[in-house]
């Protein structure tokens, strides 16, 4: 199956089971916002509180707060979102498609170099075990060449976007071929630059002003917060301050399903230490973050490291953590290293001092920010994304299941009686009610037990416990998992501690 119908064929899949909707789509939708249904509800919650648990419960020197959407207009203006949270615009000419010119010129690099990841696997394939990749990507003269256009394509666009030279972004896509998507035009306007938040209006204001706008990220919250976290959680350099919350930003181009999104939710944790150390955190945080990503066991290879070509301009140092999606390697999350830009520019703005007293140097200081920022929405659609499959069993047969982790599935336990009779409901709904105490379960009784089997791998459910006949004698159920499809009796008073032991959140969190 080839990439582009194995990602519709998830986006239909999360429509139809209940995971994301389009917004009011009872009057033909709204585009790039989407809802999330019954199950997509309960996973994204799962993804918060796993990430929430990581970072702030098994830290004792984070903390989280949850601050308002809606700030002072100041606000933006310190943070540099009035003057420069912009993104590159183009339009097509012919087909009259809007694009962010940045974009394009990521994805044509990134086409090169899966253009060296393919030759490099034909020639693993030829050599076999001597095969030295390291060497080869350093002397055959075609991967060689394709790597190096793909980095001097991105060197030059940073160069030019940070000096504002958009004609030579212009110029930089034009030289390379770049055609529309759509239409395969190459007749491109002037490249122009498009603010990105969402402005309104608000009855009253400090000062009289009525201008508000929507926040374009949680971040802002943080750092207004600061001194008041710091002091009345009596908290010491280095620590930490978590959130997550909605954000919003006017996407030029809002695509690929919930990749990219107009009404979006961050999970982001700031990390505040003495100037000079930020770099040795900044590895700590890459190297952390990693590790949590990984520990849901979607794949080693579905992810990398990528430093940022061009910085923002509060920023010393940035990397993304990129997943490998349906449609290529994209950012999933961010570490930057802040440096003491935000705390400084409010300190500027509001005229209050954003200092932290050390009592070890006995001097006070504005202190440097490491960042993780998070998308929960790509989060969910990476998850998504690695648990889909379309599986053939021995006997010929086939399911679609969701390998969603174990932890973060929607319904944990599903509880199925045998038969409508004979008591059976009345044993599952008591075994029910017990799992209910720890568990979020569902109950079902219609169709074959192996329709139902295939309703809840279909939503990832990774337990079904089917009482049958055998329970009224023995109070043992069978308990079926659903990677394995494998199935065993299991003592009903044994049942929860089980259950527990597979899909509890300590099972990830122990590891980290």
């Amino acid at each position: 199956m080839n990439e582009d119908k194995l990602f519709q064929n998830i986006i239909a899949h999360a429509k139809e089971y209940g995971f994301i909707f389009q917004s009011s789509e009872i009057y033909d939708g709204m585009q790039a916002i989407y809802d999330y249904g019954q199950n997509g509800a309960e996973l994204k919650k799962n993804i918060r509180e796993y990430w929430w648990k990581a970072m702030v419960q098994m830290h004792e020197n984070i903390v989280g707060i949850d601050s308002a959407i809606f700030m002072h207009p100041a606000v933006w203006k310190a943070s540099g979102h009035v003057d420069a949270f912009n993104d590159p615009l183009i339009d097509n000419k012919d087909s009259k498609k809007r694009y962010r010119a940045d974009v394009l010129l990521e994805e044509y690099a990134e086409k090169l170099r899966q253009k060296a990841i393919k030759e490099c696997a034909k020639a693993a394939k030829r050599f076999g075990d001597s095969f030295d990749e390291e060497m080869y990507r350093a002397t055959n003269p075609r991967v060689k060449g394709y790597l190096e256009e793909a980095d001097e394509t991105m060197a030059r666009m940073a160069r030019s976007l940070e000096g504002g030279n958009l004609a030579d972004v212009k110029a930089l896509i034009e030289e390379k071929g770049i055609a529309d998507p759509v239409s395969g035009s190459k007749n491109w306007t002037e490249v122009r630059q498009f603010n990105l938040m969402f402005g309104t209006q608000m009855g009253s204001v400090a000062d009289g002003a009525s201008a508000v706008y929507l926040r374009p990220e949680t971040a802002q919250g943080i750092f207004v917060n600061f001194l008041n976290v710091q002091k009345t959680g009596r908290m010491k350099i280095p620590f930490g301050i978590a959130q997550t919350g909605k954000a919003f930003r006017n996407e030029i181009v809002a695509r690929q399903f919930i990749f990219r999104m107009r009404e979006f939710e961050q999970m982001e944790m700031q990390f505040f230490v003495r100037p000079g150390e930020e770099m040795s955190f900044y590895e700590k945080w890459k190297e952390k973050r990693m590790a949590w990503h990984k520990a849901l066991g979607l794949g080693e290879g579905n992810y990398r490291f990528h430093n940022h070509d061009k910085l923002a301009h509060y920023a010393n140092a940035a990397a993304d953590i990129e997943f490998n999606f349906p449609f290529g390697f994209k950012e999933l999350e961010g570490i930057h290293s802040r440096t003491d830009f935000d705390l400084k520019a409010h300190e500027q703005h509001s005229g209050k001092k954003l200092q932290y007293f050390d009592p070890e140097l006995n001097k006070s200081y504005v202190p440097y920010v490491v960042e993780t920022s998070i998308g929960l929405d790509r989060m969910f659609l990476a998850i998504l994304s690695a648990a889909y499959r379309e599986e053939t069993l021995e006997d010929g047969s086939q399911r679609t299941v969701l390998r969603i982790p174990m932890a973060l599935a929607p319904v944990k336990v599903a509880v199925l009686p045998l038969l409508k009779k004979d008591g059976l409901p009345e044993i599952a709904r008591e075994v029910l009610r017990e799992l209910q105490l720890d568990f979020n379960c569902q109950y079902d009784e219609k169709d074959a037990i192996g329709k139902r089997y295939r309703r809840h791998d279909a939503i990832g459910t990774p337990l079904c416990v089917t009482v049958d006949h055998q329970t009224k004698e023995d109070q043992t159920v069978t308990l079926r998992n659903r990677d394995t499809m494998e199935q065993s009796r299991v003592s009903i008073d044994r049942l929860a501690t089980m259950v527990s032991k597979q899909v509890s959140l300590k099972s990830l969190l122990q590891v980290l």
